[in-house]
């Protein structure tokens, strides 16, 4: 189906233009005071006197941290645009004049960048509230970095009801992705995540006899080296997965056995059939490995996000007002990562999608991995997602899809 959208293109830059120095501005206050998950108090507060000074109205709901914020046209459809908040445990090692103040927090994922996005769009729409076709609804969640995130906490609290939410709308800093180019790509996207710990009890006494004992050590080994092949050997080989532990802490010295070892891992894949299957498989295989060494062992599955499966129909709209926007060839596919995003929660309620924002300038060294010491974006990118997003919303709510 063709999908028609509505002629307000230079009229959209013009305004994403002016509203640009402003979002630098909030950006950079965002970026010298990161808070990480469900601490974003002050973040909260900041983001809570924007929209006041712009005359959004704030949505009441019992959050911890995060807000969500309305717009109310005419019409019966309502679009969501969802922004994350938080930051990470990194320190930054960038030379700029807003670099975090926070010492070892940073936004180095671009959540920042987000959020100023989110605030400019809807200052925009608000100023145009009288010409659009419906109601718009602004997610400004929390925890994203942290399972079990702040989606569902966002859901619980009603803000996808009165009015329902037909469609939503997010998107994503790319550093592999040049300033001015966006890319999309419907169906799963990013990988579901399931963290978990193990810990595993066994029986000390001295490294010299360790037939008097249980060594933990030498069966958390070998538990690593069994739920590899849970990997290789029980999941589909069609169906990405992997299982990494990134913390292993056990023992008080070299001439002991250790009773002791505390694991800690994360389990990902693109298959939901797969997402459900792997806690069953880790559980069991640890079990094993614990019975045939005579230890106990323990498995904590902490939190689990779904798959982030782009909508089609959400795709469509994006895609055709970055066509009208900023032109085809400045559009790309998005790849498959195994990173996840707590944003799948809302695709489980509600079709949506999530696009990927160009923010790669290497003359500037904006060309750092997420999560790096040193990410750094070239804030030109927030133009062109303030567009973006803008675009999409009123092409949605003058029914483009």
């Amino acid at each position: 189906m063709e999908i028609t959208m509505i002629r307000n293109d230079e009229r959209i830059k013009k305004a994403a233009r002016a509203m640009f120095p402003h979002q630098v501005k909030w950006r950079r206050h965002l970026h010298q005071y990161p808070e990480i998950s469900n601490q974003e108090f002050a973040t909260t507060k900041f983001i809570r006197e924007q929209l006041t000074r712009h005359k959004v109205s704030i949505i009441p709901a019992r959050l911890k941290t995060g807000l969500a914020a309305m717009i109310k046209g005419k019409g019966r459809r309502t679009v969501a645009i969802r922004a994350d908040i938080d930051a990470l445990s990194v320190c930054e090692i960038n030379k700029i004049p807003f670099k975090s103040r926070h010492e070892g927090i940073m936004h180095a994922c671009g959540h920042d960048v987000h959020t100023a996005i989110a605030l400019g769009t809807a200052a925009i729409l608000n100023d145009w509230k009288n010409d659009l076709k419906g109601t718009v609804k602004i997610f400004f969640q929390p925890a994203e970095e942290s399972p079990p995130g702040g989606a569902e906490s966002m859901i619980k609290a009603g803000l996808l009801v009165n009015p329902k939410v037909d469609m939503i709308f997010a998107l994503h800093v790319d550093p592999t992705l040049p300033v001015g180019e966006v890319s999309f790509r419907d169906g799963p996207t990013m990988a579901s995540v399931t963290d978990f710990d193990i810990i595993v009890e066994g029986r000390g006494c001295h490294a010299a006899r360790p037939h008097l004992g249980v060594d933990a050590i030498a069966v958390a080994a070998e538990l690593i080296d069994s739920l590899q092949k849970v990997v290789s050997r029980e999941v589909d080989p069609m169906a990405t997965a992997v299982i990494t532990f990134g913390t292993i802490r056990g023992g008080t010295a070299r001439n002991v056995i250790s009773d002791r070892v505390n694991l800690q891992g994360t389990a990902r894949t693109l298959s939901q059939a797969t997402r459900k299957a792997l806690p069953s498989l880790i559980r069991r295989t640890a079990q094993g490995v614990a019975r045939a060494r005579g230890a106990k062992i323990q498995v904590n599955l902490l939190a689990s996000y779904p798959v982030v499966e782009n909508h089609a129909a959400a795709n469509r709209i994006l895609k055709k007002t970055a066509e009208d926007l900023i032109g085809s060839r400045a559009i790309k596919v998005t790849p498959q990562v195994m990173g996840g995003e707590d944003f799948a929660f809302f695709l489980q309620k509600v079709p949506g999608a999530m696009f990927r924002l160009g923010v790669k300038n290497s003359r500037i060294g904006a060309d750092k991995g997420w999560h790096a010491p040193d990410f750094m974006v070239d804030e030109e990118a927030i133009f062109y997602g303030t567009a973006m997003m803008t675009a999409a919303v009123m092409n949605f709510l003058d029914g483009g899809d």
